[in-house]
């Protein structure tokens, strides 16, 4: 496939906008169909974009209502993507499949395909498409984790050119992300046993041996490697949902591989989108939107530009 150079296009997308213009969203972009159902995205432009790209996938449980009229995922926790729009990220915010309707791996392919979608559309967004960060919550962190630890390359024979791009992404920012699905399987982990067995369709009582490889394809944790992109966590130490210690153990395992990683403790934090802060963060917290903003700035601009394993 013939492409603009990213430079040359980028030269034009700010000659076009050398002042700054109103952010702007775009609505309900159709990235992919499924057996008749639209996967909706938003493209949120910022009013000075800096010519790189950041999906953003809200928490939920891996949960959607399952009725008309209910809230989509692309619409909440948007506090980080004004926050990355305002520091020139071109935002993309999506719905994906969900429980109970749809179990996994039915919402790490919907994020897989926003990916290539992003990717192939990058010249039309003004973006580049070799870096593309990824940033989510909760759940959104989990899907994102799983596509920056897979680095799964473009399908070269599949019909639908979108398909062919590589699912990859080149940095990473994970809020309270749950890397280890066997040990948040259980009551005791504070996860919630419902969502997880809605999410992988296990059946109850749970069998941790015959589901040792379903446990293993959806947990980050058991996928990284020294090619995964450089990670940054943010975490309360007391969540009482995601417990902190599933940053720390995936901190301590990219570190291992001598991937870069950081972990942002938030103490006393717990777990929804501000911490539970009710908005009013503590004064020893640190900036972890800032934060967020700094780890992208200096591994998604300045790293080096990698597309697939």
């Amino acid at each position: 496939m013939n492409r603009v150079p990213f430079g040359v296009a980028l030269a034009v997308l700010l000659a076009t906008h050398h002042a700054a213009a109103e952010p702007r969203v775009e609505s309900n972009v159709i990235y992919g169909m499924y057996s008749g159902l639209a996967l909706l995205m938003d493209v949120h432009h910022p009013g000075t974009p800096n010519g790189y790209g950041v999906l953003f996938v809200s928490g939920s449980g891996w949960n959607s209502p399952l009725e008309y009229g209910s809230q989509g995922l692309k619409d909440t926790q948007l506090s980080y993507v004004k926050h990355l729009a305002d520091a020139g990220y071109t935002v993309f915010t999506i719905n994906h499949r969900a429980a109970p309707r749809f179990q996994f791996p039915a919402q790490l392919d919907d994020v897989q395909r926003a990916v290539r979608f992003i990717r192939h559309n990058a010249t039309q967004y003004g973006i580049d498409p070799n870096r593309i960060g990824g940033v989510g919550g909760s759940s959104g962190a989990h899907l994102i984790s799983l596509v920056g630890m897979l680095g799964t390359p473009g399908i070269s024979d599949d019909a639908d050119p979108i398909n062919r791009e590589p699912a990859t992404l080149q940095c990473l920012v994970l809020r309270a992300a749950p890397t280890d699905m066997k040990g948040a399987s259980h009551p005791t982990e504070g996860l919630g046993l419902a969502a997880v067995v809605s999410f992988l369709g296990l059946a109850l009582p749970i069998d941790d041996r015959s589901n040792e490889k379903l446990f293993a394809a959806s947990s980050p944790i058991s996928l990284v490697s020294r090619s995964a992109p450089p990670v940054l966590l943010i975490h309360g130490d007391v969540d009482r949902t995601v417990p902190y210690q599933q940053s720390v153990a995936m901190e301590s395992a990219l570190r291992a591989v001598n991937v870069p990683v950081s972990l942002l403790r938030i103490p006393g934090g717990d777990h929804g989108d501000d911490f539970e802060a009710a908005g009013k963060p503590h004064p020893e917290w640190p900036d972890y939107m800032g934060e967020m903003v700094q780890w992208l700035d200096r591994y998604l601009k300045t790293g080096p530009a990698r597309t697939a394993k």
